[in-house]
């Protein structure tokens, strides 16, 4: 089965951090270059981290450059967010992205 499975979101306090995780299965991972997108309630989905298939390169939304990383481990078919310093502004679902597969999405509420 041809799936995307996100892991890991929660309510965080600012300053916080969280790691989400992404499981994929049913198509060759090593070879697909992977994403995260988020979407605000009221917002448009965005981009947010790319990262190549071997995780060589990663690229970033500006406003999470410095605060966010994107891995991969293509023996474990996974990929991660790993997000620090998370603000009010980075609440929104989470999704994960192998064009033109989607995730279900991971909730990251981000408050005090």
């Amino acid at each position: 089965q041809v799936r995307l499975v996100e892991s890991g979101g929660g309510l965080v306090q600012p300053g916080g951090s969280l790691r989400l995780s992404c499981a994929a299965s049913g198509f060759t991972f090593s070879s697909a270059t992977m994403r995260w997108y988020r979407q605000a309630p009221g917002k448009e989905r965005e981009l947010v981290a790319t990262i190549t298939s071997t995780g060589g390169s990663a690229t970033y939304l500006d406003s999470v450059k410095g605060r966010f990383t994107i891995s991969r481990d293509n023996a474990k078919n996974t990929v991660y967010l790993q997000m620090n310093s998370l603000k009010a502004e980075d609440t929104a679902v989470y999704y994960c992205n192998a064009h033109p597969l989607w995730g279900q999405g991971t909730q990251v509420t981000v408050s005090s």
